[in-house]
């Protein structure tokens, strides 16, 4: 079970994910609703959607990424190219609490930061939908760096651009393999599990209050 590190070291910015803690993203949900759940698990369990993702995450093509794979997938091939052309109904919605403790964070004069694995196509139509992607200080993508979560690469880039020492770093992420990269580097973390408990933890370090949100 991974637990909250919860230094006294002052906090000289906060970094958050995007999917699953400010923006859901669940695509089976969604290919449940398009294509019903017994043929959304054949297709995912017969191909590795998420690694043809992650191609795109770490800088490939968006549109030609997705449409390569559903030409070598032809069973599968209308099904995989919507992961192209319905993306937006893919990521959505907005998770309110969480967007509300960026704001809360960012009045209260912490610098917010965005690391997250993220598709250079897929963020621009992403930021038109939801502003508050714009809101970020700094935004370090995967997409744009070449390199994606949990590779210790990627943190080393943000910190040595960032301006601030690992441990003065405060990493919310919903994915356990990316927070143990970070604890292992001496950031502070908190492994998301709900917007709610993340409000609570900022509560609970005095970086906001209630009355904030």
């Amino acid at each position: 079970m991974i637990k909250d590190t919860a230094s006294p070291q002052t906090i000289g910015a906060v970094v958050f994910d995007i999917g699953n803690v400010l923006i859901r993203w669940q695509p089976e949900d969604l290919y449940d609703q398009w294509i019903g759940r017994e043929r959304r698990l054949q297709m995912f369990e017969s191909l590795d959607l998420h690694a043809m993702n992650d191609l795109v995450d770490r800088g490939g093509a968006f549109r030609q990424t997705i449409y390569d794979f559903a030409k070598a997938n032809p069973e599968y091939r209308e099904e995989i190219r919507w992961w192209h052309d319905r993306w937006l109904d893919m990521a959505q919605p907005a998770i309110d609490l969480s967007v509300q403790t960026l704001r809360a964070l960012k009045r209260r004069g912490y610098p917010v930061f965005a690391l997250s694995n993220f598709g250079r196509e897929p963020f621009v139509l992403a930021k038109e939908k939801f502003g508050f992607l714009s809101e970020f200080d700094r935004r370090y993508l995967s997409g744009h760096m070449g390199v994606a979560k949990p590779d210790a690469q990627i943190y080393g880039m943000l910190e040595a651009d960032c301006g601030h020492t690992p441990q003065a770093l405060l990493f919310v992420d919903d994915r356990a393999e990316n927070i143990a990269t970070a604890d292992a580097r001496g950031w502070q973390t908190h492994h998301f599990t709900s917007a709610r408990k993340w409000a609570d933890h900022l509560i609970a370090r005095e970086l906001i209050e209630e009355a904030d949100l």
